[in-house]
């Protein structure tokens, strides 16, 4: 009939009952269960949407999801006597920007974490009398924190702007990792050592970022006193960067790249995130991020590629 055009107009697949058989389905329901208005009337509901589930709940009412077929369906069904309805929305792209936000929310809590706690420790220790030159130095932490700190509020903004890429020597890149880790490494008696210098293109920020997390890494499960070693290598038009610490074995490494997972030796508070924060950094200028032991010099190796540029420190 022409005034009921608009429910085939609509996104959502709607089935209508009477007396537990079917009466009419709209185009959406038609495409979702295969099967056409003129096969489905007057046929039991079971024989249509062929799950007891949404049978019970056409019966009774109410809302339930289903996953089918890799997609997330939102289930609808009222009912008053002897009259039913069924609605089902396909909610999977909502589902999906729910996890993106909860997994935004994780990485914002994974790297709001260090530099807060650092600070927080830094206020409580000028609290005290101390000498003048311990009181400077907690300052100069305090400082480097709070950059770090205005750098990860500025990073907020990168999903809603272009990506800052530019052509930089990954000397660069090192210099402003080393300063912002000098107190770290101090405090475990541990430097850092470069390999030969490359230029590149990536987001300044964004390889900043990722250097800062695997060296952190490295500083937390290497032993103290070890020296930090990144190795670049060519590899083609790429640049491989490797950050090697002489910690114990990583076993399953591929697993450690996951959102929320920790690897076995991990001690401490920890959400998961780092290495997956890294990942997904590295993923988005091309690369490539993972972990290898090296048995013969008995190190693990942190590993990422980026794009490079033709000039300094290639032939």
């Amino acid at each position: 009939m022409p005034q009921e055009a608009w429910i085939d107009a609509l996104p959502q697949a709607v089935l209508l009952t009477r007396a537990g058989l079917v009466t009419r389905l709209n185009a959406a329901a038609s495409r979702l269960w295969g099967v056409s208005q003129e096969r489905a009337n007057g046929r039991p509901v079971l024989e249509i949407v062929r799950r007891h589930t949404l049978e019970t709940l056409v019966e009774r009412g109410g809302e339930l999801e289903l996953e089918v077929s890799g997609r997330t369906l939102r289930c609808t069904a009222t009912h008053h006597e002897d009259y039913g309805a069924l609605i089902v929305e396909d909610v999977t792209e909502h589902r999906r920007r729910e996890a993106e936000l909860r997994e935004a929310t994780a990485v914002l809590s994974h790297e709001f974490r260090t530099p807060v706690a650092a600070l927080r420790g830094v206020l409580e220790a000028l609290e005290y009398d101390m000498p003048q030159d311990l009181a400077q130095n907690f300052v100069r932490q305090g400082l480097q924190e709070t950059e770090r700190l205005a750098r990860l509020v500025e990073d907020l903004a990168v999903g809603f702007r272009p990506t800052r890429a530019r052509t930089l020597p990954l000397a660069e890149a090192f210099a402003r990792a080393e300063r912002l880790l000098s107190s770290e490494l101090s405090a475990k008696h541990t430097s850092l050592t470069f390999g030969q210098d490359y230029l590149v293109r990536a987001d300044p920020d964004k390889l900043l970022q990722v250097l800062l997390n695997l060296i952190e890494n490295a500083l937390k499960y290497g032993p103290a006193g070890e020296p930090i070693h990144v190795r670049t290598a060519a590899r083609g038009t790429w640049i491989e960067v490797s950050v090697l610490d002489s910690g114990p074995a990583i076993p399953d490494t591929e697993t450690l790249f996951q959102a929320h997972t920790r690897g076995k030796t991990a001690h401490g508070q920890g959400s998961g995130m780092g290495l997956y924060i890294v990942r997904s950094i590295v993923h988005g200028w091309g690369g490539q991020a993972w972990a290898e032991r090296n048995e013969e010099e008995g190190r693990n190796a942190f590993s990422f590629t980026l794009p490079g540029v033709a000039g300094l420190g290639q032939g």
